[in-house]
């Protein structure tokens, strides 16, 4: 029996299913900048707010949705420099969770040569923005840290 090819499109979004743990609301804990971050989620969100009060109270939130809805509160005194960071930010959060977690390591690297799309109509930049005119930097990253795991092999 020969082995089904696999996908040439993984799309992801929710935490659920095969590739769920590509969602940065997935419950995979990242021990960055000498601290433990609940999520990549919680990370990201809170590294808007560097050096602020704010940033340990996201990393504090008791959920991902929470931690994500307090990192859009323009409220928050939002780094000036985020624009340019925010892509860094994402992959250093990537890079820890997927190695940090050796099955996570293996999934992502069990996707072959797939390209990996969030795909969701509510995220234009780190999604697909449903209809495939969005970004899909998160996808894109997911990607690119693929890569650089193979290479370091």
């Amino acid at each position: 029996m020969t082995k089904p090819a696999p996908p040439t499109v993984i799309e992801f979004y929710s935490t659920t299913g095969e590739y769920g743990c590509f969602s940065n609301f997935s419950r995979h804990s990242i021990l960055l900048k000498r601290k433990r971050w609940p999520t990549s989620e919680h990370y990201f969100q809170a590294r808007k707010f560097a050096g602020e009060p704010d940033e340990e109270e996201i990393r504090k939130a008791a959920k991902p949705s929470l931690a994500a809805s307090m990192g859009r509160d323009r409220k928050r005194p939002l780094r000036r420099d985020w624009e340019g960071a925010k892509d860094q930010i994402m992959l250093d959060a990537l890079c820890a969770k997927f190695t940090q977690h050796e099955e996570l390591k293996a999934i992502l690297l069990g996707t072959g040569d797939a390209k990996l799309v969030e795909h969701t109509e509510s995220d234009s930049y780190w999604g697909d923005g449903g209809d495939g005119s969005g970004k899909n930097r998160l996808g894109q990253l997911l990607m690119q840290l693929r890569a650089e795991l193979r290479t370091a092999k």
